[in-house]
């Protein structure tokens, strides 16, 4: 009998909005752009007030699954996106950010091919209002062991096989606005996953998040990721701590 060739590879792109109509159609169109064939676009947004479900039902062609609803927050509307995704691999673009250039899914779907990570990751710029880059996140290639010393993919970035949320489960809502935190560390130093970096800027990143918007949010995710911490057994979970906010500030200059 003939070979059959193989079915070409997915990949399962999630957005998630809730009143995003300053953002959302830059995000959108920054997809729309991609030279990379088989995607499959999934917007779930949080029943918004605004125009922003106006706006995406004017790419409607372009989008595989549209599900406008309220929802737990941003960790519940992914896992509802990763229950729908039929990808081999999902990555999630949020409503305030944008991809950098045109190419950035079809190398993504490349480095898979390519090699043997069940993860991969690369750059990230944070920008102003205006496209300014104010600060540059530099992941560097992937070592298991800087985890206990503070060091994360940007999230924005982040790939990973689809099989992995049925085996490793999704994001867990416990763990407030550190659920991405907690799931990569769960993915990269409990499951000892391989990975790839990807030496690139993939994403554009507005500047500002829930996490960050106050004092008191800041502390509160500062529990949260120490309680990521010790559930994924990071040896110094006092010492990552510290650790993880000071990486930051090189982002600067």
């Amino acid at each position: 009998m003939p070979k059959t060739d193989p079915l070409p590879f997915k990949i399962s792109l999630i957005t998630v909005c809730y009143n995003a109509e300053q953002t959302i159609e830059t995000c959108i169109r920054s997809v729309i752009k991609q030279d990379f064939g088989n995607l499959e676009y999934i917007i779930i947004d949080g029943n918004s007030t605004d125009n922003t479900v106006n706006i995406i039902k004017q790419h409607q062609q372009y989008i595989t699954h549209f599900i406008s609803e309220q929802d737990k927050g941003i960790y519940d509307a992914m896992n509802k996106g990763i229950a729908l995704a039929t990808g081999d691999v999902v990555g999630v673009l949020n409503a305030d950010d944008y991809f950098a250039d045109d190419t950035v899914l079809s190398l993504i779907a490349d480095s898979f091919k390519k090699s043997d990570a069940e993860i991969l990751y690369g750059d990230l710029d944070y920008v102003n209002d205006t496209g300014k880059v104010i600060r540059k996140w530099r992941s560097g290639d992937f070592k298991r062991r800087n985890l206990d010393f503070g060091w994360m993919p940007p999230h924005p970035t982040f790939y990973c096989k689809r099989h992995l949320f049925d085996d490793l489960g999704m994001y867990n809502l416990d763990y407030g606005t550190a659920a991405d935190y907690e799931l990569m560390i769960r993915f990269l130093y409990t499951n000892r996953l391989p990975a790839f970096y990807l030496k690139k800027v993939i994403v554009k990143m507005k500047t500002g998040g829930t996490s960050n918007q106050s004092l008191k949010n800041r502390l509160k995710a500062t529990i949260n990721d120490f309680r990521a911490m010790r559930t994924n057994r990071i040896i110094f979970p006092l010492v990552t701590i510290i650790l993880k906010p000071a990486r930051k500030i090189i982002q600067f200059f």
